[in-house]
């Protein structure tokens, strides 16, 4: 390692260690571990321009160990990206710094995915290489790589263990993503201790198993041998490949390294002085980096700049040999291209029959795919239960990456993780599906879209007691609150075709906000007043003929219809009631007060919401008077209409609770 590389490696470790002990807080181990391997990637291997960091045909790199987030900080600080300066590494973890304590997308410049909870990393990062290969095989021509990048993930031992990333490493090796390259920071240390008291597998031959080609690199500071590892694994063209990388925990800290305490606590003042003094460091001073460090990093990333110059050279004669491809390319990167659907009347027809919502789904994935040429997506093993086939559209796999379904085999959690993967890569529209009830496993993904702002769409389909002989283990219940209450996420459960056009409008036209379509199994009717009001998350289905109604039933799905056969029956008993269908409760907290005013008047108590799952988050709109014909527990395993029946899920029982409720006001 000559004298400047390793000044190099060194102020990555100086920095992370400094940003740590300023805030009192963070996790050195990692970037003291990873320094060496981390600059000869960034150096000498990847292919990005700090100047524009949104660069289209950059190699993406992800830190799906995110907790040693002070090494990705320091290399995006020493690289130039974003004028992200000392002070920002000094604020590291304070209040509405760009320095927050885990990577977050969108915050600080030249972070890829926001990344934390452990294997999700992995999961994006295959989605990322996914992107690559289909966009790839769908723009390239002979003499003009347009789509040509790498995608780099760096994790430990945590990712190691979570099941996630078995998962989707699993299904990279399946499908052959040979631009895929995974680090793995083999250091045996997490926050208990050794890795020997809960995981002694042989990760290399797991990862053959999967269909890695797999390279070991003994010393994590030989940046030769990791340049060379580097080398060999973009010379295999058929497979991933898999890196593990020997480090040492807190390397260069006498009184930290190999240590569990380095993993997540400062290193302390002492320590810290220590680590420049063992490292040679020419000054004690906080923050303090040699001029001759930022110089070389300097050198590289205009270095590196002039890959995007030569490529905006290949794309620009690109487009003017293939013009069509110019056309394309602008469909696929163009986000505006769907405003017009709103009166495109062949959107929003359907056939006046009952049909399952998500049969009508289906339907709706069918169009979309014929009007958007990026739309890509699929099931963890479910497509002829969600209905999520695209006709004549091909299967994504290591023969044909051109294909739009994506089999994603039964991985709910990877699957969810991937979709993120490749609506951060850019210039995809994806949805992935499983049944609502398996949006237990999907959630902790959705999660992470909701937080880095992506329109990613879940059909969930499935969607109550409905499932019948499937029993309790199938039948949802509790998960409409659980979604309803995460921030920045839209569910839509729809009760016919015209609220499920809507559902998938709203999904497809959402810029920042992952959609949420729960849809049924059983045939639902046509309903008469289902309209495009449904696109402000409620309205008035059927109204009162009187000024003030007797009293409002609001419902949602499948119980619209019930809400709707109610209302005739109270009106031969000439209660007058208005009806309420609340496909989508996020949406309507959106509205103005005037409008949600209009629909749930405050003059009118006597108000009843029915919905086959938990009554959680209904209070606001029932009010202390009101009351519910909801679940109370779990379901059981009987046909359908027994289960409906069982649980109170009929007119009868709709019409005699509303009437208990009317008569308390």
């Amino acid at each position: 390692m000559g004298k400047i590389d390793e000044m190099s490696v060194n102020a990555i470790r100086i920095l992370a260690a400094d940003s740590v002990q300023k805030a009192n807080s963070g996790h050195p181990g990692l970037p003291l571990g990873c320094a060496a391997m981390a600059y000869e990637l960034w150096a000498n291997h990847m292919k990005h321009n700090p100047k524009n960091p949104k660069w289209v045909n950059r190699d993406r790199f992800v830190l799906s160990a995110g907790h040693g987030s002070t090494l990705l900080y320091s290399l995006l600080h020493l690289f130039g990206y974003g004028n992200l300066s000392i002070e920002d590494l000094a604020q590291f973890r304070q209040e509405d710094s760009l320095t927050p304590g885990h990577p977050e997308y969108g915050h600080t410049i030249g972070v890829e995915a926001t990344t934390g909870p452990l294997g999700a990393g992995m999961g994006m990062s295959v989605g990322m290489a996914m992107a690559e290969a289909h966009l790839s095989s769908i723009f390239n021509k002979e003499g003009f790589p347009i789509v040509d990048h790498y995608t780099y993930v760096l994790g430990g031992d945590g990712c190691m263990m979570e099941g996630i990333t078995s998962e989707v490493l699993s299904l990279a090796g399946t499908l052959g993503l040979s631009k895929l390259i995974v680090f793995y920071d083999s250091n045996n240390i997490t926050i208990e201790g050794s890795t020997d008291i809960a995981f002694t597998e042989d990760v290399e031959k797991r990862m053959q198993a999967f269909g890695f080609q797999t390279i070991v690199v003994e010393d994590g500071n030989d940046l030769e041998g990791i340049g060379k590892a580097i080398q060999a694994a973009k010379g295999e063209t058929n497979k991933p490949s898999f890196i593990i990388v020997k480090t040492q925990i807190g390397y260069g800290c006498p009184a930290k390294q190999c240590q569990a305490s380095a993993h997540g606590e400062p290193l302390g003042v002492e320590n810290v002085a220590a680590l420049k003094e063992n490292l040679g460091w020419e000054k004690q001073d906080a923050f303090y980096v040699p001029d001759a460090v930022y110089h070389h990093y300097k050198k590289i990333a205009e270095k590196k700049a002039e890959d995007e110059t030569t490529w905006n050279g290949l794309f620009l004669a690109y487009c003017e040999k293939y013009p069509e491809m110019k056309t394309l390319w602008q469909q696929y990167f163009d986000n505006n291209a769907l405003t017009d659907l709103l009166n495109k009347e062949e959107f929003w027809a359907y056939a006046d029959k009952a049909d399952a919502t998500r049969n009508l789904s289906g339907i709706m994935i069918n169009r979309i795919k014929d009007i958007l040429p990026n739309f890509i997506g699929g099931s963890a093993d479910l497509a002829p239960s969600n209905k999520t086939n695209m006709k004549d559209a091909g299967d994504f796999s290591k023969s044909n990456y051109s294909g739009r379904n994506i089999h994603y085999g039964v991985r709910e959690i990877g699957m969810a993780a991937i979709g993120n993967g490749l609506a951060l890569h850019g210039g995809l529209k994806t949805f992935v599906g499983t049944f609502f009830v398996f949006s237990d496993y999907v959630k902790p993904m959705a999660r992470l879209a909701s937080l880095m702002e992506l329109p990613v769409t879940y059909v969930l389909t499935h969607d109550s007691i409905g499932v019948g002989e499937d029993g309790p283990t199938h039948e949802p219940i509790e998960q409409l609150a659980m979604l309803r209450a995460m921030p920045n996420f839209t569910v839509f459960r729809p009760a016919d075709a015209t609220e499920t056009c809507a559902a998938w409008y709203y999904a497809i036209t959402s810029a920042k906000t992952p959609t949420a379509l729960v849809l049924s199994r059983q045939n639902l009717p046509q309903l008469k007043g289902a309209s495009k009001e449904a696109l402000k998350g409620g309205y008035v289905l059927a109204d009162s003929n009187k000024a003030v109604p007797d009293g409002i039933i609001i419902a949602s799905g499948s119980e619209v219809e019930l809400a709707v056969n109610a209302k005739v029956e109270l009106a031969k008993e000439n209660i007058d009631v208005r009806v309420v269908s609340m496909p989508s409760i996020d949406v309507f907290e959106e509205q103005s007060d005037e409008y949600k005013e209009s629909v749930l008047p405050k003059a009118v108590r006597g108000r009843v919401a029915v919905e086959a799952a938990s009554d959680f988050g209904w209070g606001k709109y029932v009010g202390l008077d009101g009351a519910y014909v909801t679940m109370k527990g779990f379901g059981a395993s009987a046909p359908a209409k027994t289960l409906f029946n069982k649980f109170g899920f009929t007119t009868e029982n709709v019409v005699a609770v509303t009437k208990k409720v009317l008569k308390g006001n």
